[in-house]
């Protein structure tokens, strides 16, 4: 039902809330490909600006701490202000971010334009979790989570590699060049299809005595994408030192990902059922692929299997810390999106600067150890957070 301000009410069905879903779904897809895309090409930028790879790896790290700086005060600062316009905004910037990074004439306006898509994204991710939990019922959060971080998903399967693959084909720069354009082209499809919701002020007030259990979520989130991406951040140089052609890296992320969308799948079907159990298997299988990725290393048969299970239990991990942030109802879902964006980056970009000085003080083959090692903490505080993660 339509208020007369233009905004829509909660809607009872993943059905009726279908064109939304669907268009905060292309968002997200537009967004991770934009923030990843920098790790399958990441020898490609180093070779061109003559600069290792530890360095380049710190694009991602430039661009997460920006997301975990501005997350939240950008979220409290604009929580007035109508929700899809300033999603629509944060789409624009990608687009521009992407079109500077393609014609970047030094490392440095790469790294200037990497952060203005990291502003973009402290505000993009806050607004999207917020956004789908207004589109439907409390009971239906879980899924609706879920089907939103397909986009993420489709980014990792699709947008990540296959912009990867056409880089090395015909360069970095023009694959960057063709993000621009998809992010101009997705602005353009959400500006049409996508519902307005009210705005956070609107929303029902949080439950002061649940800020710990969000706290505890959100805290557990930052740990394991620290884990994640103390490995992920440097998977192309882990590919090529196992043997992987520079070409045949694409294909094995187009692979990798694709398996993540079982991790999704899996996710979206019990996350309203058994949300506790359901984190504590995606967290164990998570460290036990990266553990085996360690002994793996550099077979290349070895690693192939172990990234492909590390792949598909990742595909779960978004919505779960999403949809636990939300349903602790600390804070408002904006509020609680921005935490959850804010601790996801701590984790992404921490990961991509503890990588880069662990691979240059003591090799690839450390870098899965440490990822398994932090991913098994994240699983210790969920098992001990049972007010957090809680069985139903």
């Amino acid at each position: 039902m339509t208020s007369p301000r233009t905004t829509v009410e909660p809607v009872s069905s993943i059905r009726d809330a279908a064109g939304g879903i669907v268009a905060l779904t292309l968002a997200t897809f537009a967004a991770i490909t934009t923030e990843m895309l920098p790790v399958g090409l990441l020898p490609q930028i180093g070779d061109a600006f003559d600069v290792s790879d530890g360095t380049v790896g710190l694009l991602v790290t430039v661009y997460a701490f920006m997301v975990a700086v501005l997350a939240l005060p950008l979220t409290l600062g604009t929580r007035r202000l109508p929700r899809k316009g300033l999603l629509l905004t944060t789409l624009a910037a990608y687009t521009v971010s992407n079109a500077v990074v393609a014609v970047a004439p030094a490392f440095g306006v790469v790294a200037g334009a990497r952060a203005l898509g990291g502003v973009a994204h402290a505000l993009f991710f806050s607004l999207s979790i917020g956004y789908a939990a207004r589109l439907v019922r409390p009971h239906l959060t879980g899924r609706a989570m879920a089907l939103v971080t397909a986009g993420a998903s489709a980014g990792f399967v699709l947008g990540v590699p296959l912009s990867t693959t056409l880089g090395t084909a015909v360069g970095w720069r023009l694959a960057f060049a063709v993000l621009a354009g998809v992010c101009l082209v997705t602005t353009v499809l959400v500006a049409a299809y996508l519902p307005p919701v009210e705005s956070d002020t609107a929303h029902t007030a949080p439950v002061t005595g649940r800020r710990p259990q969000l706290a505890t979520a959100v805290t557990t989130n930052a740990v394991v994408y620290l884990g994640q991406y103390v490995v992920y951040t440097y998977v192309a140089v882990l590919l090529l030192h196992s043997g992987v052609s520079e070409d045949g890296v694409g294909p094995v992320l187009l692979g990798v990902g694709a398996l993540g969308l079982l991790g999704l799948w899996f996710s979206a079907a019990r996350l309203d059922v058994a949300p506790r159990r359901t984190a504590i298997l995606v967290l164990a299988v998570l460290a036990a692929s990266l553990a085996a990725l360690a002994l793996a290393f550099p077979s290349r048969g070895g690693v192939l299997a172990s990234t492909a299970v590390w792949g598909a239990s990742f595909g779960a991990v978004a919505s779960i810390f999403q949809t636990a942030a939300v349903r602790t109802r600390g804070a408002s879902p904006d509020v609680a999106g921005a935490l959850v964006n804010a601790t996801a980056n701590v984790g992404i970009g921490g990961g991509a600067a503890l990588g880069a000085l662990v691979l240059d003080r003591n090799g690839l083959g450390t870098l899965p150890w440490l990822g398994a090692a932090l991913v098994a903490a994240g699983l210790v505080i969920v098992l001990v957070g049972r007010r957090a993660f809680p069985p139903t």
